[in-house]
């Protein structure tokens, strides 16, 4: 858990220096797939692959087909009061959900009680949740990452469902003290943890039988997008795209690399990818150097859109770190950017992230 947690600790100081949103807000959503990416709905088996994904010119955005979030068919109604231990060891007694406020950095608990139909008790929102639902939820962040005690208790939440990526702690025991049921759910952010998320905050919500149907329906839509993408991955490992995820906030000069159990190595290897941090051991997420971006050797520079555009897109990140220029992904300018509120998501679009993120790779359209 430490490991994804640093990840994202990071990242939510660094949005925190840039982000702009105030209690009550609302955020910009992603720009919609119509916009950016028109073939966005059409399956990687439909589409034209290119011969040479290592060798390909051009940056390209990988985008959702939409931003719903598709409720689980099940309305079975929450079995109340219900008892859980979270992930800091706190037994909490949950008697109501009728107001759910789940906020987390990367806007997944949102999704995740969307998904199990209980969008309509939700009663506001962290700055990344900015998926279709929610626009006119209240934002309860002073910035991208901080709590907002007195936004919150205005609402009067029943439950707050959230994580230690988002904070202080000070504020989650001032709502315990103002006898709020507060869940802290594990911050650990993978392809391979989506299944016990889902089943933490299901568990959480009284309603077990609605995260058992959405953790099927997920698991297969997974398997379903693994097998579609494994059909287009060169069988030759020498042929498949060596690839580097870089986060990057240029005006607050921050620049990292995503390394081994990171999170964004999950997704590197789910499109087929080589990680090429793990080959140069770089573990979790660390200050980027010069040397080890040169010595990665990437094809593919993986980024959050908004980061890419924080420093003036691939002309200005060139101009920022000049090692780009030294690897194959700066000589073919082959940067793909995704959003930041779905790219490390996970949660119920795990597929759909994944999936764009392969399009984006093996079937690119030029970025805009």
């Amino acid at each position: 858990m430490r490991r994804v947690f640093a990840v994202f600790l990071v990242a939510a100081l660094a949005m925190g220096l840039t982000a702009c949103a105030e209690p009550g807000a609302t955020a910009a959503p992603p720009a919609t797939a119509e916009d950016t990416c028109p073939q966005a709905s059409v399956p990687l088996s439909s589409l034209d692959v290119i011969d040479d994904v290592r060798g390909h010119e051009g940056p390209s955005t990988a985008c959702l087909s939409s931003r719903a979030i598709e409720a689980v068919d099940d309305d079975t109604a929450p079995k109340l009061p219900v008892t859980v231990t979270d992930s800091e060891g706190r037994e909490i007694e949950i008697t109501d959900v009728d107001r759910i406020l789940p906020i987390d950095i990367s806007g997944t608990i949102a999704s995740t009680v969307f998904a199990l139909g209980l969008g309509d008790q939700v009663v506001g929102r962290d700055a990344s949740t900015v998926f279709a639902g929610t626009e006119d939820l209240p934002v309860v962040t002073k910035t991208g990452h901080t709590l907002n005690a007195e936004a919150i208790l205005e609402l009067a939440p029943t439950v707050v469902l959230t994580d230690t990526t988002i904070g202080p702690k000070e504020v989650r025991q001032q709502l315990r003290d103002a006898g709020i049921a507060v869940v802290v759910i594990s911050s650990d952010r993978r392809l391979d943890t989506t299944d016990e998320l889902v089943t933490e905050i299901a568990t959480a919500l009284g309603v077990p039988s609605r995260g058992e149907a959405l953790i099927a329906r997920l698991d297969a839509s997974v398997d379903e997008t693994l097998a579609e993408i494994a059909e287009v991955v060169p069988a030759d490992e020498s042929d498949r795209a060596r690839m580097l995820f870089l986060y990057v906030r240029g005006s607050a000069n921050v620049y990292y690399i995503f390394g081994e159990d990171s999170g964004a190595d999950s997704l590197i290897d789910a499109v087929g990818g080589v990680d090429v941090a793990a080959e140069i051991g770089w573990e979790g997420m660390k200050p980027m150097t010069a040397e080890a971006l040169v010595a990665a050797q990437p094809d593919v520079l993986v980024m959050m859109t908004d980061g890419l555009e924080s420093v003036g897109g691939i002309d200005g990140l060139i101009e920022r770190i000049p090692a780009v220029a030294e690897t194959p992904a700066g000589a073919h300018r082959r940067v793909i950017d995704m959003a930041d509120s779905e790219i490390l998501s996970f949660g119920p679009r795990t597929a759909d992230v994944i999936g764009a993120l392969a399009r984006a790779l093996y079937a690119p359209e030029p970025a805009k």
